[in-house]
């Protein structure tokens, strides 16, 4: 880090003649007070630049790295605001440009100018910087009075600029007087007055891994460009920060390619079914899991719902969800009345085709709703989940086949389900909100042969079954017997306007549950929520 403090004051010389006297040598003490000056302003730089590279290395995000890479710049190069525009050389992207203290239709008018009237804009581009506009790192490093340099050589292997700067020597950009600088684009002194800059530092951002992805520039208020320090202090910085960015970029890629590939495997859009409305929410872990949904119409006017996860993460497992996903599919088709014998046939084929994988499965058949009162309906209550599926509840009908609902429910319709280690659904109304007991049974391909009874409900018009994944009760970070109760009771606050609609059902329910948000980028588990009220 030498060479990073401002040069000395140089010693005093007399303009006597050639044979006076050379000036003594300032006493030890002087020599003594000004290493320590210089040793301190090293020791100062190295903290500064250790407590940003933290700060930089705790992001985990690409959009969180780049916001953190325009404060520390701003902080080292003494701007105020800022934009980084990334642009990766390879064609693959992403594409995009983040501000620091700019709007949105602040950035709007900047990318209005020509991008050659751009210092960035040059960077991007690989244009030469036009004669007489701007100033890039000056050829020479200033020498020290006392007949030291500025900077030393780098160590060996370290990339170089003309300067001394080590990791530095990227062809950065000064523009330190718009308003007064010739040879300018008129449109560039419009936009700069307009939002009240008038000086500008860019540099660009490069890395062995993916070559130039970007640049980021700062923007002054005054007339002003960075000192040699500062300049050095960027560079260093940026020695870490472009390797930082690059190995998040290519995160960010994958997670991308996931994200697009699990997409296509899901359902496009819900289907409209007489009497039912539907709505779904799902948000994917970091590495993209296996949970999925589906919501599919089924031959007489009935209505097949289901939700299941594949254990692992990653494009395998993207891939895993979506053949399972389309063998339910076809299953349901087939024999869809008789959920058992449909997760019986995906066992089957979850062994013989995926033997090292696991998965659980709840598949819930709607039959079209009875023509006239007088539906089916039986007497009790719902218990809540037993077994491995939850905490119980008491009041919990026991017994391989139940029926559920109210004794005097019209237009019924009736639900037959089966599930498969898998999180017991909900029953949320104006009258009850309660968990549905489905029978204790293993995930699909852990034994020799699956098979557990099915359960019969009835819910009445204006109730919604709630489907979930169990990454939304795993993202709450309690145990899980306290996660199912946290469930339960935001569906049971649910707002009662809200009960009768389902988009909004959801939306309560995640908000209360996950107030962050569904999206979180440092959760491995995924989250799925699938609602349907019955009108």
């Amino acid at each position: 880090m030498a060479g990073i403090e401002p040069a000395l004051p140089a010693p005093t010389h007399t303009a006597e003649s050639a044979t006076a006297p050379a000036p003594a040598d300032p006493p030890p003490e002087a020599r003594s007070a000004a290493v320590h000056d210089r040793l301190a302003g090293w020791i100062s730089d190295l903290t500064a630049l250790h407590d940003l590279t933290e700060r930089l290395a705790r992001t985990q995000s690409l959009e969180a790295a780049l916001q953190e890479l325009l404060r520390a710049g701003a902080s080292l190069v003494g701007a105020r605001r800022g934009l980084v525009v990334l642009e990766p050389r390879d064609g693959r992207g992403p594409d995009t440009t983040i501000g620091l203290g700019l709007g949105q239709a602040d950035i709007g008018h900047i990318e209005t100018v020509p991008r050659r009237a751009l210092s960035f804009g040059r960077i991007l581009d690989g244009l030469p910087e036009p004669d007489g506009a701007g100033r890039g790192l000056r050829e020479r490093p200033e020498a020290h009075p006392d007949g030291g340099q500025a900077d030393p050589a780098p160590p060996d292997g370290a990339p170089s600029d003309s300067s001394g700067c080590v990791a530095c020597g990227r062809g950065d950009i000064a523009q330190p007087d718009i308003p007064g600088e010739p040879g300018l684009d008129p449109r560039l002194r419009e936009v700069a007055a307009r939002l009240g800059y008038a000086a500008s530092y860019a540099v660009p951002l490069d890395a062995d891994q993916v070559g130039r992805f970007g640049a980021a520039v700062w923007l002054y208020d005054e007339p002003a460009e960075p000192a040699e320090r500062q300049r050095h202090l960027i560079g260093l910085y940026l020695g870490y920060a472009t390797a930082h960015l690059a190995r998040l970029l290519e995160l960010h890629r994958q997670r991308q390619t996931v994200a697009t590939l699990r997409e296509e495997l899901l359902p496009s859009r819900l289907p409209r079914v007489p009497g039912v409305r539907l709505a779904v929410r799902h948000g994917a872990g970091p590495l993209g899991g296996g949970d999925w949904y589906d919501a599919l119409p089924l031959p007489d006017g009935a209505l097949g719902l289901a939700v299941g996860s594949v254990t692992g993460s990653g494009p395998g497992a993207v891939a895993a969800m979506g053949r399972l996903r389309a063998s339910l599919r076809a299953y349901a088709v087939m024999e869809g009345e008789d959920p058992v014998a449909v997760l019986s046939d995906l066992e089957l084929l979850l062994r013989l085709t995926e033997p090292a994988r696991s998965a659980t499965a709840l598949f819930a058949f709607a039959e079209a709703p009875p023509a006239g009162p007088g539906g089916p309906g039986g007497s009790g209550g719902l218990g809540g989940p037993g077994g491995s599926n939850g905490p119980g509840t008491p009041g919990a009908v026991p017994g391989a086949y139940g029926t559920y609902g109210p004794g005097n429910a019209t237009a019924a319709r009736r639900i037959v389900l089966a599930g498969a280690g898998h999180c017991p659904p909900l029953i949320i109304g104006d009258r009850r909100t309660e968990y549905v007991e489905t029978s204790l049974s293993a995930p699909l391909g852990m034994l020799a042969c699956w098979e557990a009874p099915s359960v019969e409900l009835a819910p009445t018009p204006g109730e919604t079954l709630l489907l979930y994944s169990d990454g939304l009760l795993r993202r709450t970070g309690d145990p899980m017997d306290r996660a199912f109760a946290r469930l339960h009771s935001a569906a049971a606050g649910v707002p009662r306007a809200a009960r009768h609609d389902p988009e909004a059902l959801v939306d309560h329910l995640l908000h209360t549950l996950l107030p962050d948000g569904i999206d979180d980028a440092e959760s491995p588990e995924d989250v799925v929520l699938l609602a349907a009220y019955f009108e």
